[in-house]
């Protein structure tokens, strides 16, 4: 029955007003029982109704299958512990995440599902041990323009239990918070001691802090701003600033600052990597998966005049993966192609790709590549337009006739719109060995592929798939494909636009 008068409500929510955030707050227990659980839920209720968010408290993990989970923007775990799902529920809590929704956890969500390889990489991390509670110092870090720690000063003194974690956090994840563990007793982290974090994964925006843990600490307005900021951006509603006016190279001298890796299933063929099923055709079966790169396949090296290069094996199909989504920007990179070629593509033209508003889980499409948009990269063809999963844009274009059954559209700026892959008419790039410049340009739904200074494509109302619906594509992550063939890239920069620079506006319809 009051499953029953829960579903009701969320429906009801739903009819009514389509545009508020609506959050299941949920503080299941099945290992220790937080005695702070009912003053988090008290100060969430006082954000709620200052957002006017619809928000729902339970316990009850039926609610875990995709048709109450639906109702829901985010997924508040307050405080939960232990094995709380079921296996079915897991799975319907995965597809409401990956479907581009919420996620928040504050203190004990790292001390739940710790079994279930999945949430450890959604959370980043799993709770191993803590000292007695005290006060410490956290280092903030507001390099990335989270609204959830502009509020505070660079260094924070709290009183809380302090969580040492089974393994150093997950490198995909963007640290706000750190703790100085030169200030407190019982630390085991040894140096890097993150405890405050955001990051996308697998589709999901997810925001975890390790406060929580006291009463006392739902009164703390600096917690209390943190969370109501966290779920703000969790929801979609609000996005972080990573870029200004001016160029931002992406490639720092360490990568892992700006870029994840993800490695889909090894082709057959390839040697010297264990469990490899030689019948493999590259695309099914379970990908490498965030960050396990055995092969090198992207490797980070310094060319001749200490400029920091990207090499992309081509050997797995993979991606480099921005950690940041980006919306309304100019990108600008160097490539040029290498010699090595491998299965499934020995025969093919060289091919990598350039992916941008890449949304939804890693696995997406040919489970290695996210739903994205994609400036084609590919022996005679940099510069075409393909559409990834879901992913779609209308591109002026006439025929140029077919192959077997498919229709080949060239672009034509005086063309009809063409919803889909479409070749361009002119071909820009230099020999191979030579490198070339590749420049994306996008703005509110429009997008122009550039190649070596020349415009060769123009793209209109990018949008997306979901739930039934089309619904615009406007920003997301940039991926950068290994898809066998050698190649190499450097010079990545990306500054922020406020309109279609005043050069390229007669490429426009």
């Amino acid at each position: 029955m009051y499953k029953k008068v829960i579903l009701i409500f969320v429906l009801m929510v739903q009819v009514l007003n389509a545009q508020k955030t609506s959050i299941l707050v949920f503080s299941k227990t099945e290992g220790h029982r937080h005695e702070s659980i009912e003053a988090g839920k008290r100060a969430i209720e006082r954000i709620a109704n200052k957002k006017e968010w619809d928000v729902v408290f339970s316990e009850d993990a039926e609610l875990f299958n995709p048709k109450d989970l639906s109702g829901f923007d985010v997924l508040f775990f307050l405080n939960t512990s232990g094995d709380i799902l079921n296996e079915s529920q897991q799975n319907a809590m995965q597809s409401f995440l990956t479907n581009g929704k919420g996620f928040i956890g504050t203190h004990a969500a790292t001390d739940t599902e710790k079994d279930w390889e999945w949430y450890v990489n959604l959370l980043g991390a799993t709770f191993a041990s803590h000292p007695k509670r005290q006060t410490a110092t956290l280092r903030i870090n507001k390099k990335h323009g989270h609204p959830a720690v502009s509020h505070l000063n660079d260094e924070e003194v709290f009183f809380d239990e302090w969580y040492n974690f089974k393994n150093p956090v997950a490198q995909h994840v963007n640290v706000l918070a750190t703790l100085d563990e030169s200030t407190y007793s019982g630390k085991r982290m040894g140096g890097e001691h993150p405890i405050t974090w955001y990051h996308h994964y697998d589709g999901a925006r997810v925001f975890y802090t390790g406060l929580g843990h006291t009463i006392a600490s739902y009164s703390d307005d600096r917690l209390l701003n943190q969370i109501e900021a966290g779920i703000e951006w969790a929801s979609g509603k609000v996005n972080v600033k990573t870029l200004t006016s001016k160029w931002k190279p992406l490639l720092d001298d360490d990568p892992f600052t700006n870029w994840d890796v993800f490695l889909g299933v090894p082709h057959g063929s390839v040697k010297n990597l264990s469990n490899v099923d030689v019948c493999s055709d590259g695309k099914k079966g379970h990908p490498l998966g965030l960050n396990q790169d055995p092969k090198n396949v992207f490797d980070f090296i310094k060319g001749g005049r200490g400029e920091n290069i990207v090499h992309v094996s081509g050997e797995i199909y993979g991606a480099l993966t921005t950690k940041q989504e980006f919306g309304n920007y100019h990108l600008k990179l160097k490539m040029k192609w290498g010699q090595k070629k491998w299965e499934p593509r020995l025969d093919a033209p060289r091919d990598s790709g350039l992916l941008y508003h890449c949304k939804g889980p890693y696995s997406a499409f040919w489970n290695v590549w996210m739903n994205a948009q994609e400036l084609q990269i590919q022996e005679g063809d940099i510069g075409d337009f393909y559409a990834l999963g879901t992913a779609v844009s209308d591109v002026p274009a006439k025929s140029q006739g077919t192959v077997g059954k498919r229709k080949i559209m060239v672009y034509d700026k005086e063309g009809n719109f063409h919803t889909g892959n479409t070749k361009k008419a002119v071909d820009h790039e230099k020999q191979n060995g030579k490198w070339n410049t590749v420049e994306l340009i996008t703005y509110n739904g429009t997008s122009i592929h550039i190649v070596n200074g020349k415009v060769v494509m123009t793209l209109y109302h990018s949008r997306e798939k979901k739930n039934g619906k089309m619904m615009p594509l406007h920003r997301g992550r940039i991926q950068i494909q290994s898809e066998g063939a050698e190649v190499f890239y450097k010079q990545i920069k990306i500054k922020s636009i406020e309109k279609i620079p005043r050069r390229y506006q007669k490429y426009l319809r």
